[in-house]
């Protein structure tokens, strides 16, 4: 099945809810790093929840970044998107190996750690992003993202997140649902929601009985006059091109570029977030530092 994203909204809009199916993006992620199982469980959870918040996003060039450093021996995990919902990503170390936790489950937590800080960078195209910061409260990813929602954007909100890994290492599921809290809402229509999210497990053991996204998203929302408003495709994309690389290099200065021609006499960058290398020949460095010397 291809990954797609649906939002939904009550009818009397106090309540509003995104669903993602992201099983092929995240399989791309753990092929394009290579990562562990709880380093694809922590990068796909992040991803799914990603391609929810970018959906949240107006503007078309829009972006949102959430970022989590930790304690944990992975290192960063990080995931870009937009309201395209193409997503991207990577994590510091990808071959973290730990032991199942107490439930059985990749420990995803203790692979991030909670000495640490979940950051969301939000571009809308402004001179300044809007950046919220909070300190990591489980480094299981939903319950972070909660406490931001609830910090940073003082909107109540539900996150269930999760990644199911096949014995072949593959990803066999992975999806997730943000369900959030409006202005207006009355107490009664919460406490509803709160026994509603009660008959919710795990996102992936729902997905794994055959459950669709919509049908998770009519277990929380049971009872509410609410429909769907529109859905989207959800894809792992990397926009880095060679023209791109060429500009960080004439960004680096003249010093710089002048070492790496005398040093090495090329110079080889690759992206974070798929394998693409990009190699400039001695040739090409310098046209490019002649560029830099010119425009000085």
């Amino acid at each position: 099945m291809k990954d797609y994203l649906v939002r939904a909204v009550s009818e009397d809009g106090t309540l509003r809810a995104f669903g993602c199916i992201s099983t092929e993006s995240v399989e791309v992620a753990r092929g394009y790093h290579n990562t562990s199982p709880v380093a694809t469980a922590a990068l796909g959870r992040l991803l799914t929840a990603s391609a929810m918040m970018g959906a949240m996003l107006k503007g078309e060039k829009d972006l949102v970044t959430l970022q989590m450093t930790g304690s944990g021996p992975i290192g960063r995990v990080l995931a870009v998107s937009g309201p395209d919902c193409k997503v991207k990503g990577y994590v510091g170390n990808g071959n973290v190996d730990l032991p199942l936790n107490s439930a059985g489950k990749l420990d995803v937590g203790s692979a991030i750690g909670t000495d640490g800080f979940l950051t969301v960078i939000t571009d809308l195209g402004l001179k300044e992003p809007y950046i919220g910061k909070i300190p990591l409260v489980t480094g299981e990813v939903g319950d972070d993202l909660v406490q931001y929602f609830a910090i940073s954007e003082q909107v109540p909100s539900v996150v269930g997140l999760g990644v199911l890994i096949d014995r072949d290492l593959s990803v066999k599921n992975s999806g997730g649902f943000i369900v959030q809290v409006m202005p207006g809402a009355t107490d009664e229509a919460i406490d509803r929601l709160e026994e509603n999210l009660k008959n919710i497990t795990s996102v992936t053991t729902m997905l794994e009985s055959g459950m669709s996204i919509e049908e998770i998203i009519g277990v929380a929302m049971n009872g509410f006059d609410f429909h769907f408003t529109e859905k989207t495709d959800v894809s792992y994309s990397c926009n880095c091109s060679r023209e791109r690389v060429r500009r960080v290099l004439s960004s680096i200065g003249e010093s710089e570029l002048r070492a790496i021609i005398e040093e090495d006499g090329k110079a080889e960058m690759c992206c974070h977030f798929c394998p693409e290398k990009y190699v400039f020949d001695k040739e090409e460095l310098e046209q490019i530092l002649s560029e830099v010397n010119e425009n000085d």
